[in-house]
């Protein structure tokens, strides 16, 4: 059964794992949430400091404070300079980095277990005590300008992002996560430090580590680390609540919007609204991804590359959220071929969603996500972001052989009913490449 993560003052679990691997779960003073997962025999650990905050938490003047957070706590302490905290982790070989996303944000490191110590109190510094200093935001902001133009010279990044604004529209989560040019050039340091001041609090971090460490001895250290900070750790104190919608969010119509750029390839999308990121089916939805266009086996490819020639790259994708989600089928082609690679990516949809699917894709697909399932376990960082995931999002931690026997136990008359239900729901296009400045162009 999950083992589920109540926001309790105080509360505590223990509960094994495979492989011989334990989870440990303490709400400390403050309401901090530390998880661990020892996994025996490794002498490496990597460590996160999860706050429950996103792109879509800016509030108006605040846009792309977040993504500017994620580079700014690297720029200094009143301990440290972004030279100190560099030497840290080149000093032992270790490897330090942080992830934006639209509803929480990561400050990670893996390093060696006799170096955990060290990682404790540089992140928690970071998290704490950061200077936001005028000086290396302007620098910074010029960092993060190169950056979306970077992004901006990818077709399909661009592609990805349009979707989501084509989808959601004024929705928060239709907002890019790293912000577009114009907020980023507009965003003052006052604000950047008001985001960072509301959200950056006991009651929203959450610490994970896997690999190995000792909970106790880290729970010991995150809270001396997080009191040199100046953070006020009263007893009594609960966990920010998790994000709930009370149903989920769908557009009341489809959106076409095209790109302009002038490339040889063209880059389509066609979707619409997914599934939230605590739907039970789920698990449905990544085997409907995985038949539909998760291989070389699937629908997509198989009818568009390898019978066709349309294109070369060509899958489905979802993602979801707490109160709504993306599924979308991608292509990569050239400019002429477009409406014909739309036409056959809605008809691969439409035969999903209007006959079952056969026994043998059912348990190539259940395979195929199994496999992948298991092998992208196999590393202390993909399992301390489980247990990221499980504390801010799920509210429940899922074991590998449990998320196995959910997988397996989908079936097709789900892949289908899933799917119908998702085309009936409205449909957007984006297109990005060389086609004309019309309506809906940008």
């Amino acid at each position: 059964m999950p083992v589920d993560l109540p926001l309790e003052p105080g509360h505590a679990l223990t509960a094994g794992q495979d492989g011989g691997a334990i989870v440990r779960r303490s709400v400390l003073p403050g309401g901090v949430r530390v998880l661990t997962e020892s996994m025996p025999g490794l002498r490496s650990a990597t460590i996160g400091a999860w706050v429950g905050v996103g792109s879509r938490d800016e509030r108006d003047g605040h846009h792309g404070s977040t993504h500017f957070l994620e580079h700014l706590l690297f720029k200094g302490t009143e301990r440290r300079t972004a030279m100190d905290i560099a030497e840290a982790f080149d000093a032992v070989g270790g490897e330090a980095n942080a992830a934006t996303g639209k509803e929480h944000t990561c400050y990670y490191a893996r390093v060696l277990d006799a170096d955990l110590p060290m990682a404790v109190d540089v992140i928690a510094d970071m998290v704490t005590s950061a200077r936001l200093d005028a000086g290396e935001l302007e620098i910074e902001r010029g960092v993060i300008l190169e950056e979306l133009a970077m992004n901006d010279d990818d077709p399909s990044d661009v592609a990805h992002e349009a979707f989501a604004t084509a989808v959601l529209g004024d929705h928060p989560l239709g907002r890019p996560i790293g912000g577009t040019p114009d907020t980023i050039r507009a965003v003052p340091r006052d604000a950047v430090w008001d985001h960072y001041r509301e959200h950056y609090t006991p009651s929203s971090l959450v610490i994970t580590a896997a690999g190995g460490v000792d909970h106790g001895v880290l729970c010991d250290q995150v809270t001396g680390a997080l009191e040199v900070g100046g953070w006020s750790l009263g007893p009594g104190a609960a966990p920010a609540a998790r994000r709930i919608a009370d149903a989920p969010w769908v557009p009341g119509a489809g959106t076409e919007l095209v790109v302009h750029r002038a490339t040889e390839q063209a880059n389509v999308i066609v979707g619409g609204v997914g599934l939230t990121a605590t739907d039970e089916r789920r698990y449905a939805m990544s085997v409907l991804g995985a038949v539909l266009g998760g291989g070389m086996s699937s629908r997509l490819f198989q009818e568009i590359r390898e019978r066709r020639g349309l294109a070369y790259a060509v899958y489905s994708f979802s993602s979801g959220h707490a109160d709504t989600g993306l599924f979308g089928l991608y292509a990569g082609c050239t400019p002429d071929k477009v409406e014909e690679v739309e036409r056959l990516m809605i008809e691969q949809a439409e035969r999903l969603a209007g006959e079952p699917i056969t026994g043998a894709e059912l348990d190539r697909s259940i395979g195929q996500l199994s496999g992948s399932l298991v092998l992208g376990m196999e590393d202390t960082g993909s399992r301390m972001n489980r247990l990221g995931k499980a504390e801010l999002v799920q509210g429940e931690l899922v074991s590998v052989t449990e998320a196995l026997e959910r997988i397996r136990s989908v079936t097709a008359a789900e892949v289908t009913d899933l799917a119908a239900e998702l085309l009936a729901r409205p449909r957007s296009v984006v297109r990005v490449g060389p086609f004309g400045r019309g309506a809906g162009a940008s």
